[in-house]
């Protein structure tokens, strides 16, 4: 990416006029508006209702982004291709700039200065551009006020096409280069049985690998265990970042005599910290009568079998912290007892016994009549629209991908009276991902129009995973996690039907990103009623193995997207904690019309943990615990508001709905701060919330009410909850 040697900062008076008349009339004929409605993400906002990163190439005079009252800030967009830049035209706010540079990149990680601005004076400004790149970055160093940065629109200009793109770039999508094969082997993590296995030898693996992960939260190792059809005789006990499923078409084909088990001892019998690890798509005949699943965040049990009755919380009975049950049959009782929160979707039980806080049932066969609060059980007889996750099996010579099909109006298992509906990906149709890969190699793979399997591991990336064709599918094995380096997204999914990302954890690193998941793109508006986007078992972290940082874990731009169980965590305990350390301002953002999420669990972000702009969302059971650690009650105010509610839908939605929406505090650092609201929602009829509950644990902190000005205070040592039936 060429540049001219002698580019020199360009004084105030040759960039500040009442128009755009300093652009060479030549220049300004050619060059075409690029950035309007392009991505775009900025180091901070002022107020993410008001004043978002996307208002500055809007095209909207009357909306503005404004960033948080410090140096440095920044402000970048993705014009979609390389262009040669001609000029960024700059409409301030009173709040400007005074110093800058402007920033051009091919990648979004190298950048070279295209145009520079020392002694600015705000007003309409014209910064001509020397160079070319497919991303602009506006980088402020100093203020002009006391204020921070605040554009109406920031306009660049150039000529598509230019730049460093090479017609034999192998990540050119017109020309993908050498063709990259599907298929080949899972990696060294995936442990794969067959019915001829000795049970001797895969209970000393499943033995070791448990001594490994039991207390491992934040290391490095990742397994997953696949049996194939048949019958073993062993008990699994699942250990951090260990997936265990069976490899058959259905739950019945893999029978496992003894257990899959998972409980609390290494942490004194207190289950809230047993994350990360799964089963799937296997039956369990359990030794003792009762199988045994207690755990807490982005711990889920799919398409599970159980012959006997079923606890979900550890031998002591000590606390649980919730989680999630989907495409699940257990023939005798499932019972909670010290579950605080947790989400059943689509299953059948013999029968359910137990309720804490937040008990949530959509479409489950044997769940408990409707009633709230103690017990405090919210009911949804079926499910609007489903679509299960997709999961790897042996296919009878090699293995395959089964995508299961969208369901409406659903209730019950989807394989109890015969095989899940859906269509086959043969392993030759697939990408088989590595850790060490490149995200260059990935986004060749898919650009060629393989889907992509992340084999257990960690996965680096230096540019953002782009999965831009529809139907294509994302699955990850065993917590395969993408940590993303240099200050990138980790992915970004386009706005296109039928796309799937399921089994993923998304880790920020160090390097401070705009978002770690994006799906769509701002001001995305493609119809995919028929053929959603969905998220399945997305987690996205944010601190605990490194200090990362990151303004917002997921945003989802495209309509009608599906979200089935997310965990968006803000760490509050590992390495890199702390108030200024692991940064982040929102977990979750939802941007899309008529988006459907189904177990949102997001928390300790030091903003809204989520904001909900798009019409007609839906959520079925929300989780949230507060940021524990500001440090003051000044730190911890929303402008001239006490504290972030931590489910926030935009005062200008008109229609929303939730069900069981649960939220705590747990302000450890200085427990004398005060959120006013739990929920913040526009007092509208279409607005319609039931089950809600907010909730101090042990007198940390203090919410003032459950939804707007509704609901009792939570406070005090005795843990007792505010409940609210309903809000409209």
């Amino acid at each position: 990416m060429p540049r001219t040697a002698a580019l020199a900062a360009i004084t105030a008076a040759a960039v500040v006029g009442t128009g755009f008349a300093a652009v060479a009339p030549a220049a300004a004929a050619e060059a075409e508006l690029l950035s309007q409605g392009r991505t775009v993400t900025a180091s901070s906002v002022e107020n993410p209702d008001y004043t978002p990163a996307r208002a500055a190439v809007d095209g909207d005079l009357g909306t503005r982004w404004s960033s948080t009252f410090r140096d440095p800030q920044w402000l970048q967009v993705d014009l979609g291709e390389s262009a040669d830049l001609d000029r960024i035209e700059l409409v301030w706010e009173g709040a400007y700039g005074a110093d800058f540079r402007v920033l051009a990149s091919d990648d979004g990680s190298a950048w070279e200065t295209v145009g520079q601005v020392v002694g600015g004076r705000g007003g309409t400004q014209t910064v001509p551009l020397d160079g070319d790149g497919r991303y602009v970055k506006l980088d402020f160093t100093k203020r002009g006020t006391g204020y921070g940065y605040s554009l109406w629109e920031a306009r660049v200009f150039g000529i598509p096409g230019g730049g460093s793109t090479d017609p034999t770039d192998p990540t050119d999508p017109t020309d993908p280069g050498e063709e990259i094969e599907g298929g080949g082997d899972l990696g060294p993590n995936v442990h794969v049985y067959e019915d001829t296995t000795p049970d001797s030898t895969i209970q000393a693996e499943l033995d070791a690998a448990f001594q490994a992960q039991e207390t491992s939260q934040f290391g490095q190792r990742r397994d997953q265990f696949l049996f194939k059809p048949g019958t073993y005789d062993v008990h699994a006990h699942i250990g951090f970042n260990t997936s265990i499923s069976g490899a058959g078409r259905n739950p019945d084909d893999v029978r496992i005599n003894g257990g899959v088990w998972v409980d609390a001892q290494w942490f004194g019998g207190n289950a809230t910290q047993n994350f990360w690890r799964s089963v799937e798509n296997l039956a369990i005949a359990p030794h003792t009568g009762e199988a045994r699943w207690a755990v807490s965040q982005a711990a889920p049990m799919r398409r599970v079998h159980v012959l006997g009755d079923l606890s979900l919380a550890p031998s002591s009975y000590g606390w649980s912290s919730g989680g999630y049950i989907a495409d699940s049959k257990v023939d005798g009782v499932v019972r909670s007892y010290s579950q605080q929160q947790w989400l059943n979707r689509d299953s059948t039980f013999g029968a359910w016994e137990g309720s804490v806080w937040n008990m949530v049932f959509s479409g489950v066969e044997g769940s408990p009549a409707n009633h709230f609060p103690n017990p405090s059980h919210t009911v949804l007889d079926r499910s609007p629209i489903t679509k299960e996750k997709p999961y790897l099996y042996w296919a009878g010579d090699d293995w395959a991908i089964f995508v299961p099909s969208l369901r409406t109006d659903t209730r019950g298992t989807t394989w109890e009276d015969g095989p899940t509906p859906g269509t086959s990906i043969p392993l030759d149709d697939v990408y088989v991902a590595q850790p060490g890969d490149s995200a260059e190699r990935i986004n060749q793979a898919l650009a060629q129009g393989l889907h992509l399997l992340l084999t257990p591991g960690v996965h680096h990336v230096d540019e953002p995973i782009r999965v831009t064709r529809p139907d294509t599918v994302v699955l990850g094995l065993g917590y395969a996690t993408i940590v993303n380096d240099g200050g990138t997204a980790a992915m970004q999914v386009a706005d296109v039907d039928g796309v799937t990302v399921a089994g993923v954890l998304f880790d920020a690193g160090t390097e401070h990103a705009p978002v770690l998941l994006e799906v769509g793109e701002p001001g995305a508006s493609a119809d995919h009623s028929d053929d959603p986007i969905a998220l399945h078992d997305v987690f996205l972290r944010v601190g605990g193995a490194v200090a990362g940082k990151v303004d917002e874990a997921l945003v989802i731009h495209s309509d009608d997207t599906l979200v089935d169980h997310i965990w968006s965590w803000r760490g509050d305990h590992g390495e890199g904690i702390g108030w200024d350390l692991n940064t982040a301002d929102r977990g979750l953002v939802v941007n899309g019309d008529d988006v459907t999420a189904y177990g949102l669990f997001v928390e300790h972000y030091q903003q809204h943990n989520t904001v909900w702009n798009g019409e007609r969302g839906r959520t079925v059971f929300y989780q949230s615990e507060l940021a524990y650690d500001p440090p003051s009650q000044a730190a911890w105010m929303n402008g001239s508001t006490r504290g972030w509610a931590s489910y926030k839908v935009a005062d200008d939605v008109d229609e929303h709905q939730a069900w069981g929406v649960g939220v705590y505090s747990y302000n450890n650092v200085d427990p004398s701060i005060v959120t006013t609201s739990a929920i913040e929602v526009p007092a509208k009829p279409g607005i319609r919330l039931r089950s809600l509950v907010a909730v101090s644990l042990g007198g940390n902190g203090v919410i003032s009410h459950v939804v707007n000005g509704l609901g009792e205070e939570a406070s005090g040592v005795d843990t007792i909850p505010s409940y609210l039936v309903g809000f409209n």
